[in-house]
């Protein structure tokens, strides 16, 4: 039992009439009546909330959330009491989320129940524990308030981006995927196959129209073809301490396991087969190149428990393993980063020896905080010289990319809002070149 705010007013009324009246002794009758009048009051408040147990709730959401998205979650709350009282709803939430105020008021009529919503977005992987619901009820004089105590705690586990993924998926089943700024890449030759014909979309080819094929129905129809061959894509994650940098929230690295999980999607899609590799100090995980059914699921379990570490990573070690475990030529997509020139030359060597086997793509990060900041006006001479040394960093990074062409290395620079998009553009115009 909880005395409400109501009941701490009355109580400081009676308390000044009381005391009024030692002065005027009508007033001390008046306080007397207003103690015998409030514990009545307060008596029968309790029998009305307590004669029965009145409120259910629980707690409605997924049994994984999507790391980066906003994930829905739903609170149930029913009430069984034949009049109408006022809830006050607090869901213990995850602590890491570190937020104090979901909370939610309401009046419920007579066996009435309302869902309130709201929403949660994680910015790691891992295992999020909720715990109990706790709903104040005030009746109708609102002296008192009792405390429910619903719902079981339970757990969540938070994965890689899949709401993002299932997006893509949504707008490719309606062709709809230039929305998500995917461009459209024209074929270099015709060395595909006839797959199907259907009807002609903005953006299409017209050199493939079906001109038989469109009078028939009246309406232009286009063939659609397929590559001659499935080609092996494989994202090699790199976990070391460049990669624990945050954009937002979330680090480098869960920028690039979602990434890797959306090319994954597409790759497949596209009659490719999708892989991955994670690597730090040594050679972690490996997750061989497939399309077979349920193949998305076990990408998706190999991402989720991923995590940074703050040594170096060895890149030779990556090169010795992927000879041994990957023999066919593949599309290898790298995302690692890299502050300098100077951190690129010690590892371009070993750059040089998996493009040399395979087809390599390498995607670092353009720092966007700092872009930001060389891109607004100084303030005074000091903010010259800190605007010089931004605009140095961003244009070394360039000169990597420019760098790496040079020896012949395929290379992305982009941000991390931007990374997914920049590299499924990247990965349709290397395969409409034939590039791997």
């Amino acid at each position: 039992m909880i005395l409400t705010r109501r009941f701490y007013i009355a109580l400081i009324l009676t308390v000044l009439l009381l005391g009024g009246g030692q002065a005027f002794f009508p007033l001390f009758v008046l306080g007397q009546g207003g103690v015998f009048v409030l514990c009545l009051l307060l008596l029968a408040d309790g029998y009305v909330l307590y004669r029965r147990r009145g409120i259910r709730a629980f707690r409605q959401c997924a049994d994984r959330f999507s790391n980066g998205d906003a994930n829905d979650v739903r609170v149930r709350v029913e009430s069984s009491y034949p009049y109408a009282v006022s809830v006050e709803v607090v869901d213990e939430i995850p602590f890491v989320f570190q937020q104090r105020d979901t909370c939610f008021r309401a009046k419920l009529r007579a066996c009435e129940g309302k869902t309130f919503s709201y929403q949660l977005r994680p910015t790691s992987r891992g295992r999020y524990d909720f715990g109990r619901i706790r709903v104040f009820v005030r009746g109708r004089i609102g002296l008192i308030s009792r405390r429910y105590t619903c719902g079981e705690p339970f757990s969540v586990k938070v994965y890689p981006s899949y709401l993002m993924l299932r997006h893509y998926e949504l707008l490719a089943v309606s062709d709809n995927l230039t929305e998500m700024g995917i461009k459209r890449i024209r074929r270099v030759g015709h060395h595909t196959e006839f797959e199907q014909i259907k009807e002609y979309v903005k953006g299409d080819d017209y050199r493939t129209i079906n001109w038989k094929a469109s009078a028939r129905r009246h309406e232009l129809m286009v063939n659609v073809y397929q590559d001659e061959r499935s080609q092996q894509i494989y994202n090699v994650i790199d976990k070391g301490r460049v990669m624990q940098q945050a954009f937002r929230g979330m680090t480098l690295l869960d920028y690039a396991i979602n990434a890797s999980l959306v090319l994954s999607y597409v790759a497949m899609r596209r009659e490719d087969r999708a892989g991955l590799v994670t690597f730090d100090a040594r050679f972690d995980t490996f997750v061989p190149a497939s399309r077979r059914p349920g193949h998305m699921q076990a990408l998706l379990e190999g991402l989720y428990a991923q995590q940074a570490t703050f040594g170096e990573t060895d890149f030779s070690s990556l090169c010795v393993h992927l000879d041994k475990h990957v023999a066919k030529r593949s599309l290898l997509v790298l995302y690692t980063n890299f502050f300098g020139l100077k951190s690129m030359n010690r590892q371009l060597a070993y750059l040089q020896q998996l493009n040399r086997r395979h087809r390599l793509l390498v995607v670092f990060f353009e720092d966007a905080d700092l872009k930001e900041y060389a891109t607004a006006p100084a303030q005074d001479t000091e903010g010259y010289y800190r605007h010089v040394i931004a605009e140095k960093f961003i244009v070394e990074k360039r000169l990597i990319v420019s760098m790496l062409q040079q020896h012949g290395i395929c290379a992305l620079l982009t941000t991390p809002d931007n990374l997914s998009i920049d590299v499924i553009n990247k990965y349709l115009e290397m395969k409409s070149r034939q590039m791997f």
